[in-house]
């Protein structure tokens, strides 16, 4: 079903331009479908669905550049919500953290939300604040892939009659957007290598196609290796969170696991993507620059490469030889989350 939706979606969008807008009409349809509030609670109007069925989501909707919120508005702001109690109003929402003087930099899809949902702390710890957009200062902006990435100035009265949540919601809130941020970025990469594979079997040059260079070969090679590693890395975190939920010791470890092995797949994908389709992967008309603009910035969502692997070696380190093996195949008797 999602196949053949985002199909129909990248046949009817139109030539991609320099600045993307959220799409209203795919969000309609999304929302007709049950797929807006996927993962949300059947009692609460969600579809009651898992991180697996989630992570398929982001990837088609990302292999398709669809320009829509759905890992904040359902896996982020609509978590943030049921932990917090809220009721959850109609129309679409994006989520951020303001700072101690209520504002929220690089707030993606402001612009466009009927509410916007804050993980704020207090100095009595943290609140989840649902406030409507029509209230709030918006300032636009874009991120790198042309998309909406806006600042906002929240009221601090606004984010201080928010619900108080656990001390642990602001760990869990970046280790969920920095799985939504791989699993985007593994189908926007399984994506550019479907591009690839085609374009160097159709290319000819020197009476044949490129595809038959060993030059071109070995940057293929690469290319589908770091994809089959980054989507085998992201499918293993999402599988851990499934199983044993989000309180699990090792699931920090395997989501840091996953975003440290999505985001060095970014950079050579993007490289010999461009390297192989040459100028052709540089114009606005071609769908490539799309797709590896929205990669490089779900790389560096929710905390850079580096700061994943430094964090990788410090929970290494600190578990030392005995405790290491553990921590990878660890498990728990809490609840998925």
């Amino acid at each position: 079903m999602l196949e053949s939706l985002f199909a129909d979606y990248r046949s009817k969008r139109g030539e991609p331009t320099a600045t993307v807008n959220f799409d209203a009409v795919l969000w309609q349809r999304l929302d007709d479908l049950g797929l807006t509030r996927l993962t949300g609670d059947e009692s609460r109007g969600g579809s009651g669905a898992s991180w697996v069925e989630a992570s398929v989501l982001l990837g088609a909707a990302a292999g398709a550049a669809a320009p829509v919120p759905l890992a904040e508005h359902d896996l982020l702001g609509g978590w943030l919500l049921e932990v917090a109690d809220l009721s959850e109003g109609g129309g679409l929402r994006t989520v951020c953290q303001p700072d101690d003087g209520g504002l929220a930099r690089t707030v993606p899809w402001a612009r466009s939300a009927t509410s916007i949902v804050a993980l704020w702390k207090s100095d009595r710890g943290w609140r989840v604040a649902d406030v409507p957009a029509a209230s709030l200062s918006v300032t636009h902006a874009r991120n790198l892939a042309g998309e909406p990435c806006d600042s906002v100035r929240f009221d601090i009265c606004d984010l201080e009659d928010g619900a108080d949540v656990s001390d642990d919601t602001a760990a869990l809130y970046r280790l969920r957007g920095a799985l939504a941020r791989c699993a985007q970025a593994a189908g926007g990469i399984a994506r550019v290598v479907e591009i690839v594979l085609a374009y160097v079997d159709e290319r000819v040059q020197f009476g044949r196609p490129i595809g038959k260079f060993q030059a071109v070969q070995s940057l293929v090679a690469d290319l589908a290796a770091e994809a089959a590693l980054a989507r085998a890395a992201t499918d293993a975190a999402v599988a851990r969170v499934v199983t044993t939920g989000w309180n699990d010791p090792g699931t920090p470890f395997t989501i840091g696991v996953a975003k440290s092995c999505v985001g060095h797949a970014s950079s050579v994908v993007v490289r010999n993507a461009h390297q192989v389709l040459g100028a052709l992967g540089t114009t606005l008309e071609h769908e490539l620059p799309m797709l590896t603009k929205s990669i490089l910035v779900h790389r560096s969502d929710f905390g850079s490469v580096h700061e994943w692997d430094t964090m990788l070696t410090d929970l290494s380190t600190e578990a030392g030889r005995d405790g290491l093996w553990p921590l990878i195949t660890s498990r728990s008797d809490h609840p998925t989350a």
